[in-house]
């Protein structure tokens, strides 16, 4: 049984304090015992007690943290703008250098409001109180990426199998596309597991790994396609360093959304701002384009996380809090 703590996820120390004790007992499923979940959506339930709601003067947002902080600091800036204007509040940007702090940040109140990666969204949920509702999208629609082994030429990687008794570069424990994924997947199908078939390395981010490949510091890396588009249009990669030897189906991608504390009329008003941002001519657009997102789309947790938490389910990975 593998379970996924604060501290693992990111193999730092983190400290965080006990749950207040609830004043009666209530539905949570595996959510932290700070929280319910009355209307079984999987997710917090907005507290019922107004003393309990969050209404900060500043508004704190946070990016996952795949890629350089400072770029995605300033392809941000007009959203947190908009919001700004949407929500009468100062919105400062937070730029996070792990899953494990960023986890830390809204789970300590300090962050409100949020996109986490698509193998941290359970974790954040279940342990930050984290309340996603929404996506990017294409502008027709459609949505999500997909995992990727790649190589680069010249490794002598021409297929899986040809991993074993290499070194294979995972992001963090907590990633979908660079950790959960592959794992279950080599396990499943290829019977290729850590350690006993191949070196697990972890490189942190997606961009690590990548570049880790591309320079040739580690013959394989799982990572999610949509970072390498991003790289390769801005041609901090190259077509030529890198290539594919497998494929996933596709996944989701970034969840966003608030802490389940925050007050219900912010909550409200970050939602709107949320489906009323204006994408043409944006940073946003600019830089998102280039693996193909457009628009923000509603989703729920429940139901667009369902494949993640098989996949959890089936890598035998139980979140702690503590």
């Amino acid at each position: 049984m593998k379970i996924i703590s604060l501290m693992g996820a990111a193999a730092l120390a983190i400290g965080i304090g006990a749950a207040p004790a609830m004043a009666k007992e209530c539905p949570r499923g595996t959510l932290d015992d700070r929280y319910c979940d009355w209307n079984d959506d999987l997710v917090a339930d907005t507290p019922a007690d107004p003393d309990d709601w969050l209404d900060p003067n500043t508004l704190v947002f946070a990016y996952t943290p795949v890629e350089d902080p400072a770029v995605y600091k300033e392809v941000w800036s007009e959203f947190l703008d908009h919001l700004a204007e949407i929500t009468g509040k100062k919105v400062v940007f937070f730029p996070v250098q792990s899953n494990a702090a960023q986890i830390e940040a809204m789970r300590s109140g300090r962050l409100h409001i949020s996109g986490f990666n698509t193998g941290s969204n359970p974790l954040a949920v279940n342990c930050a109180g984290f309340e996603p509702f929404t996506i990017m999208a294409s502008p027709e629609g459609g949505f999500g990426y997909e995992m990727e082994i790649i190589t680069y030429p010249g490794s002598g990687i021409e297929k899986v199998e040809d991993i074993k008794g290499q070194k294979l570069a995972f992001t963090s424990p907590t990633s979908n596309s660079g950790f959960k994924a592959p794992s279950a997947i080599l396990k499943a199908d290829y019977d290729m597991i850590p350690e006993r078939d191949f070196e697990a390395v972890y490189s942190g981010k997606h961009d690590n790994s990548i570049l880790g490949v591309a320079n040739k510091d580690y013959p394989a890396a799982s990572i999610a396609n949509s970072v390498l588009r991003r790289m390769l249009s801005r041609d901090v990669v190259k077509e030529g360093q890198v290539r594919s030897i497998y494929k996933s189906q596709t996944f989701p991608t970034t969840g966003f959304g608030t802490v389940y504390n925050l007050h219900p009329v912010l909550k409200a008003q970050v939602r709107h701002a949320f489906f009323s941002f204006d994408w043409e001519g944006t940073k946003l657009k600019e830089e998102f384009e280039k693996s193909n997102e457009g628009q923000f789309l509603d989703m729920n947790y429940k139901d667009f996380w369902a494949v993640i938490r098989k996949i959890d389910a089936a890598n035998e990975i139980e979140y702690s809090c503590n």
